[in-house]
């Protein structure tokens, strides 16, 4: 395998930059910029040099052996100051090696995939932590990275490896003497699966949107505030504001963080009839997006109906509270009036939501939890039949297992045969 390098830091200009190297030729780079191989893992400082014995910079190094590093493999990383032309020295340095090329992109990552060192779902985590903008995010990120879903899934795979071992061992030893009937405890190892598979898919949906952001939206008459509330929210002019009915056209998108969660407050066209064609176009975008928001602010004034239905949770404030005679379920966006109020109740009730999330948090792992769910929904059905089917149901829940696998990037099925060696002294 090549032997890689590249600067693990953020690009520019910094205090300090990282370049890593990764491969059987890693302690081999460090000798040539170094004059030795520093022990691993302790940090070492030294001068780093280049072929021509030209000073490149004062760094400090970290040397670690294969199995102990990120990839997996012998590793090194070079601390150096951040300047433009330091890093482009070293990495000139770097090219002048042997063995040694620019990694790709990802490919430290993947290396430490191959490599065992991470499983596929943590290094979905790991991208999350990097992208990471909000607490919960940071949060939840961690905990992927950290192995909680593949531990999760090891389980799952603990169990249908069992239930699976018990009807291989019906069908293949079908003349030994087989202790008991395994039916109710496969029936057992399955449902109490699909139980735990339940719960997660139902909430990857809030784990998805906690990586993606939650999505508020601000809904109302032309002319009632919502430009006004959205600038006050964000703390700064993000929407056009004037006193002309119609001025918001399109969906005017803002980020927030909100109690560590990540939300995106969406200022849409004032809901009406209208004749205007592109005014239309834009009430037709506020309704759809309205309605695929987490949660919708009302904002009304008088006692106008609101043109999409309120759903549980949403809130409903009198828009321009500066101008009424009494601040009851009021805000105002021109004074402040309500602002922590509203944010408060935003945030509280995007924290409740959170709170079912799951510890898969991408489409791809519902979709497989889904397929393996639905297998061993077909195995149930086969079980009924006894013995007579006891094959069919053992092949749905190996097909369970591969799905479930998929969520780590694992498979191995040899451990059903395993299991029924360690399960019955059949002799065989």
């Amino acid at each position: 395998m090549d032997t890689i390098y590249a600067v693990s830091s953020a690009p520019g200009k910094a205090g300090v930059a990282v370049v890593r190297v990764s491969g059987p030729r890693a302690f081999d780079a460090c000798g040539a910029l170094c004059g030795d191989v520093p022990p691993p893992r302790f940090a070492s400082l030294r001068v780093l040099r280049d072929s021509a014995g030209g000073r490149l910079d004062q760094a400090i190094v970290l040397c670690f052996e294969a199995g102990r590093s990120f990839t997996g493999e012998d590793s090194v990383e070079f601390q150096i100051h951040g300047s433009i032309a330091v890093i482009s020295a070293v990495l000139a340095a770097l090219s002048m090696v042997d063995g040694l090329r620019p990694a790709e992109p990802g490919e430290f990552t993947r290396r430490a995939l191959e490599n065992g060192q991470l499983d596929a779902a943590q290094v979905e985590g790991l991208a999350d932590l990097i992208d990471a903008e909000t607490e919960a995010q940071r949060r939840q990120a961690l905990r992927v990275l950290s192995g909680d879903l593949g531990k999760r899934a090891e389980s799952w795979r603990v169990d249908l490896i069992r239930a699976a071992a018990l009807l291989e061992a019906t069908i293949d030893f079908a003349d030994e003497d087989v202790p008991v009937d395994v039916s109710p405890e496969v029936t057992e190892l399955v449902q109490r699966v699909r139980s735990e598979l339940s719960k997660e898919i139902a909430g990857v949906g809030v784990a998805e949107r906690i990586r993606s952001g939650f999505e508020v939206a601000i809904v109302g008459a032309p002319n009632v505030g919502k430009s006004t509330l959205l600038n006050a929210l964000a703390g700064r002019d993000a929407a056009i504001t004037s006193e002309v009915a119609g001025t918001t056209r399109d969906v005017i998108e803002v980020r927030m963080d909100l109690g560590g969660l990540p939300v995106t407050l969406l200022d849409t066209a004032g809901l009406r009839d209208t004749d205007d064609q592109v005014e239309a176009i834009g009430v037709e975008r506020a309704k759809m997006r309205a309605e695929q928001a987490d949660l919708r602010v009302f904002l009304l004034e008088g006692t106008e109906p609101a043109l999409i239905t309120p759903k549980d949770n949403d809130i409903i404030l009198r828009s321009k509270g500066d101008l009424l005679e009494d601040d009851v379920a009021s805000i105002s966006g021109l004074t402040g009036q309500g602002i922590p109020e509203l944010i408060a109740r935003m945030t509280a009730i995007l924290t409740q939501k959170s709170a079912y999330a799951g510890i898969a948090t991408r489409v791809r792992h519902r979709d497989a939890m889904q397929r393996g769910d639905a297998d061993l929904a077909a195995a149930q059905l086969h079980l009924q039949g006894g013995e007579e089917t006891a094959d069919l149901a053992a092949e749905e829940i190996r097909a369970a297992i591969r799905a479930l696998d998929s969520l780590v990037g694992r498979v191995d099925i040899e451990n059903i045969l395993d299991e029924i060696f360690a399960s019955f002294c059949l002799g065989k």
